[in-house]
């Protein structure tokens, strides 16, 4: 696939995992228009990730940033993030004139499964159907968030709907990560690893697995979006940079 088709299957894939995440956290609610989709989240609302809007059109999502002020200000949601790509000169126009400032820039990533061979994974004591509650307590620990941070999303996922892997360290979980099956995708979410296990590898193991797992539900792409620190252990594992999706923030 050229950069364009895989650009398209990050944001079906993201519209997916935000999909979850309005429809499952407390209080939450989706926002769709032709070409735009909100996750309005008020359950964290100081975390513009978990209040995402993404979108197909820049034309459409120019004429909804008023109409999705007022969602997000009635809410209570203090911060909201569009995600842009990169090249994306009218989106970016648009938001910059409504008050948005750029936050971060994360990097898409896809990688192709077919070539993916099943990895041996020595002696981790590594294992499938992490507890929500663990997953969000490493990712909250990881990044510093504490009691404002992923633990209200990610505990009030549906375990029906997504796919979760932890490995431990002296009986402890100390890493974990989500992978999120849409269509011939699955998306890889929440990777992280407490600070004093980091450089052990254990992102990359469950990485691989998760991939092979996702091969053997028939899926044929990964994708996801990489922080700075998870990227190079991505592309170790096979993924292919895409450029960045741009975090465009509003908060007040």
């Amino acid at each position: 696939m050229d950069r364009d088709a895989w650009l398209d299957v990050v944001l079906e894939s993201m519209l997916a995992t935000w999909g979850l995440i309005a429809r499952r956290s407390e209080g939450g609610r989706a926002i769709e228009r032709d070409g735009v989709f909100a996750a309005v989240v008020p359950a964290t609302p100081k975390r513009s990730v978990s209040n995402s809007v993404i979108y197909t059109d820049p034309v459409a999502l120019a004429a909804s940033l008023d109409e999705l002020a007022s969602a997000y200000d009635e809410a209570g949601v203090d911060a909201w993030t569009v995600w842009v790509p990169e090249d994306d000169a009218v989106a970016i126009r648009a938001l910059e004139r409504a008050g948005h400032v750029l936050d971060a820039e994360p990097r898409a990533m896809g990688a192709e499964l077919d070539a993916i061979e099943r990895p041996d994974l020595g002696e981790l004591d590594w294992f499938r159907d992490c507890d929500l509650a663990a997953v969000a307590r490493v990712n909250d620990e990881a990044y510093g968030y504490g009691d404002e941070g992923f633990a209200p999303v990610i505990t009030r996922l549906d375990t029906d709907e997504v796919h979760t892997y932890g490995v431990r360290v002296d009986g402890e979980t100390a890493g974990v990560m989500v992978a999120i099956d849409a269509g011939d995708d699955t998306e890889i979410a929440w990777v992280a690893t407490s600070e004093a296990a980091r450089g052990r590898g254990l992102a990359t193991a469950l990485m691989r697995q998760s991939l092979w797992d996702a091969r053997e539900r028939g899926r044929r792409t990964s994708t996801l979006q990489a922080t700075k620190l998870g990227a190079p252990v991505y592309e170790r594992v096979g993924f292919r940079d895409l450029g960045a999706l741009q975090m465009w923030e509003r908060r007040r």
